[in-house]
C-alpha cells in the first residue's frame, strides 16, 4: 500500500507498506504539474518493481521542455502557451526555444537561421540511394531508412560526447529533414527533386521542393506556406509521447542521434500516433456529407459497431485541444487560399464539432475535437496526399525530438534505459531431448 502525499501540502516522502515491509520514498515537485514518488530505490529496498502498462502513471525523466496539463487544455513550450508561439512566432524561432531554452535574440534568430537555411542540402551521393526503393514505397518507409542513413554520410556530428558535434547534428537534423521528406514524396510520384534554395524560408522552401517541377517556374503561396510553418509549430513536441519517448530510450544507449531520430520516425509511423489525421480524413470522407452524420452518431454510440470517431478525444487531452482551436483558423485559412471554401468535408468537420461540444455522450466521455480532426483537411487542401501526412509530422516533430535527445544526453543522471516486466510465463523446466518428445 502507499500512501499519497496531499495535494495541499506535499510530504518529503510517501509510505509504501506491503505486508510487514513499510519503506519511505522520496516525493519530488515538479514547477507546475503533479508531484511524483521517487520509486527508482524501491527494487534495492523491497525486492519488488511496480506494474504499469503503457507507463501513463510513470515519470521516465526529469525534464524542461513541455509541459501539458491535459485537463485544462494547456501545452506549453518552455513555459511559452502553444498559442502565443504559434500565432505571433514562426517554427525555427520555436526550434532554438525548444533546443536552448529560451527565445532568440534578433542577433541569435539570424545566425540560426542563417545556419539552418545552410544545412539544408544532403549529400549528392543520397540521391542514388533513394534508388534502391520501388517507387510505390511508402514515403516514410523511404523516410525512416534516409535519416536513418544521414550517419553514414557525416561521421563529423556522430560523437555525442563532444558538444559541438550536438549541436552541428542537431542543426543537420533540423535542416534536411524537409529536404528529405521532398525528396520521399518526389521519389513516389516519379518526379526529379527539387534542390533547396537559400532565398526561401523553412516552409517555403519544403513547399517549393516538394511541389516545383524543372519545367516551370514554382511561386510558393505566402497563406500555405504561413500555415504549414503554424502546423509545424503545433507538432513541434508534445512531451514523453511513444516516438519522443523512444528517440530517448535509443539515445540512452549512446546511439548517434542520427540513428535515434530514425527510430522516432518509424514509432511516429504507428496509425495510434502519427497516422491519427488520415484515419480522421478518411472518416469524413466516408461520412460524406452533413445528411449521413446522424447515422454515423449513432453508429459511434453503439458499443457493439465498430465504427469509431478519429479525430475525437486525446490520451492525454481531457479538454479541448489547444492546438485544435488554431489548427480550425488555418483551416479556413488555407481552403480560402485555394478556393475551397465550400469543401463538403469542412462542412462535415464544423457539423461534428457542433455535436460534439453540445451533445451530451461526448461531452460527458470528453471526446472533444482534436489537432488531428482539422490537420487531414488541411494538409489535403495544400495538395499533399495523405500518404505524406505522417512525414509532414515527423518533419515538424523532429526540433522536439532533437531538444529532447539534447536534454537527455546532457543530463548528468540519464542512464541506459532498461523497463522491467511481469513474468507470466513458464517456470522452469528441463530440456527433453527430441527423441523423447
Amino acid at each position: 500500500m502507499l500512501d499519497a502525499p496531499s495535494k495541499t501540502s506535499t510530504p518529503a516522502a510517501a509510505k509504501f507498506t506491503v505486508g510487514e515491509t513499510s519503506i519511505d520514498l522520496p516525493v519530488k515537485d515538479g514547477h507546475i504539474g503533479p508531484s511524483v514518488v521517487d520509486i527508482s530505490k524501491l527494487y534495492a529496498q523491497t525486492g519488488m518493481f511496480t506494474y504499469d502498462p503503457g507507463f501513463t502513471s510513470t515519470a521516465s525523466c526529469e525534464s524542461e521542455i513541455t509541459y501539458i496539463d491535459g485537463d485544462k487544455g494547456v501545452l506549453l513550450y518552455r513555459g511559452y502557451p502553444i498559442e502565443q508561439l504559434a500565432e505571433q512566432g514562426d517554427f525555427l524561432e520555436t526550434s532554438y526555444l525548444l533546443l536552448y531554452g529560451e527565445l532568440p535574440t534578433p542577433a541569435q534568430r539570424a545566425d540560426w537561421v542563417h545556419r539552418i537555411t545552410r544545412h539544408t542540402m544532403v549529400h549528392e551521393q543520397l540521391a542514388r540511394f533513394f534508388q534502391g526503393f520501388r517507387r510505390d514505397a511508402h514515403p516514410m518507409a523511404v523516410l525512416v531508412a534516409s535519416v536513418g542513413a544521414l550517419s553514414a554520410f557525416y561521421h563529423d556530428s556522430t560523437n555525442i560526447s563532444e558538444p559541438k558535434q550536438r549541436m552541428v547534428a542537431s542543426m543537420r537534423l533540423i535542416a534536411k529533414l524537409p529536404t528529405l521528406a521532398a525528396m520521399a514524396y518526389k521519389y513516389s510520384i516519379g518526379q526529379p527533386f527539387v534542390y533547396p534554395k537559400n532565398e526561401l524560408d523553412y516552409t517555403s522552401n519544403f513547399l517549393r521542393m516538394c511541389f516545383a517541377v524543372p519545367c516551370e517556374d514554382y511561386k510558393v503561396n505566402p497563406v500555405l506556406a504561413r500555415a504549414l510553418d503554424q502546423i509545424f509549430i503545433l507538432h513541434a513536441d508534445h512531451e514523453q509521447n511513444a516516438s519522443t519517448s523512444t528517440v530517448r530510450l535509443a539515445g540512452s544507449s549512446g546511439a548517434n542521434p542520427f540513428a535515434c531520430i530514425a527510430a522516432g520516425v518509424a514509432c511516429l509511423w504507428g496509425p495510434a500516433h502519427g497516422g491519427a489525421n488520415e484515419a480522421a480524413l478518411k472518416m469524413l470522407e466516408e461520412i460524406g456529407s452533413v445528411d449521413n452524420i446522424p447515422k454515423y452518431i449513432a453508429r459511434a454510440k453503439d458499443k457493439n459497431d465498430s465504427f469509431r470517431l478519429m479525430g475525437f478525444g486525446h490520451r492525454v487531452y481531457k479538454n479541448y485541444d489547444p492546438r485544435a482551436k488554431l489548427m480550425q483558423k488555418t483551416c479556413h485559412a488555407v481552403l480560402e487560399a485555394v478556393g475551397k471554401k465550400d469543401d463538403p468535408l469542412l462542412d462535415v468537420a464544423m457539423e461534428l464539432e457542433h455535436i460534439a461540444l453540445h451533445d451530451e455522450y461526448f461531452i460527458e466521455k470528453k471526446l472533444y475535437p482534436n489537432i488531428d480532426f482539422y490537420s487531414g483537411i488541411t494538409l489535403k487542401a495544400m495538395g499533399f496526399p495523405t500518404s505524406m501526412f505522417t512525414v509532414l509530422f515527423a518533419v515538424a516533430r523532429t526540433a522536439g525530438w532533437v531538444a529532447q535527445w539534447k536534454e537527455m544526453i546532457e543530463d548528468p543522471s540519464q542512464k541506459i534505459g532498461r523497463p522491467r516486466q511481469l513474468y507470466t510465463g513458464a517456470a522452469e523446466r528441463l530440456y527433453v531431448p527430441i527423441d523423447q518428445r
